[in-house]
């Protein structure tokens, strides 16, 4: 086992990051079921549907047209289309479901990927200790801390949660939902592919090749073949100062 800092070869990275990430969507998907059935989205939906479907069918129009359809409209067929929507407007049933929808939309995908972290990016890193997940172990490779010490939950949690949840999965998950809502437009594109350079540039420009979850919470990716994971800070100051002496020893002879 190595002292100095032994990095995890890049195509090693990149598989245990895309076996990894397989796992993640399972988990969530069925986390996002299971949340839909309890919180009772299908029925919502299906109340926002049919409201929909019955003022389109009264007033003979697509109430599920695009902007830039309504905006092909003429003046006649636009007017009739604003009828039918005041007319659901004033639908309180139709209106409680379309906003529980809106809602839901956020908050099932929220937590469903909060609770795949924290099963596979965190528990189970807990449980195989050195910051591995199941891609991590199944391709050899490690997190430390970039002192060389064991990630501790504290540790654990703000690279999973604060950085893979909040920063890299939410984000661009709230922009992707905002652009299927219609109420974002380019800008959200633009951001996603500047958080996406990011993400690329800083791998590329630190010296640990350190995504932005690593920067948040300090910590680097190793190969657990030969890298030297000391428990505690204070393990890792003896080490140094045992090979501090023995260097001093043989220099002397």
């Amino acid at each position: 086992m190595i002292y100095d800092l032994q990095k995890a070869s890049m195509w090693k990275r990149i598989s245990a990051f895309l076996f990894d990430g397989i796992l993640l969507a399972v988990a969530a998907v069925v986390c996002a079921l299971a949340l839909s059935g309890l919180m009772g989205y299908d029925g919502y939906a299906r109340q926002v549907n049919d409201a929909y479907t019955l003022y389109s069918e009264q007033y003979g129009v697509d109430l599920r047209m695009s902007m830039t359809e309504f905006e092909a409209l003429d003046a006649a067929a636009r007017k009739t289309a604003e009828e039918a929507l005041n007319a659901m407007n004033q639908d309180q049933e139709a209106l409680r479901a379309l906003g529980m929808v809106q809602q839901l939309s956020l908050l099932i995908p929220s937590l469903s990927f909060l609770l795949a972290y924290v099963l596979m990016e965190f528990v189970i890193p807990l449980l195989f200790k050195n910051g591995q997940t199941l891609g991590k172990k199944a391709f050899g490779i490690a997190v430390m801390h970039t002192d060389g010490v064991r990630l501790t939950a504290p540790m654990l949690f703000a690279r999973t949660i604060l950085g893979k949840y909040a920063v890299e999965t939410m984000v661009p998950v709230y922009i992707l939902v905002m652009l299927l809502l219609g109420s974002m437009g380019i800008m959200g594109l633009i951001v996603l592919g500047l958080m996406l350079v990011l993400e690329i540039g800083v791998m590329i420009g630190t010296r640990t090749n350190s995504a932005v979850h690593d920067l948040i919470a300090k910590t680097v990716v190793v190969d657990m073949g030969s890298q030297k994971i000391f428990e505690t800070r204070e393990d890792m100051l003896a080490y140094k100062q045992k090979l501090h002496e023995e260097k001093v020893k043989n220099a002397s002879y």
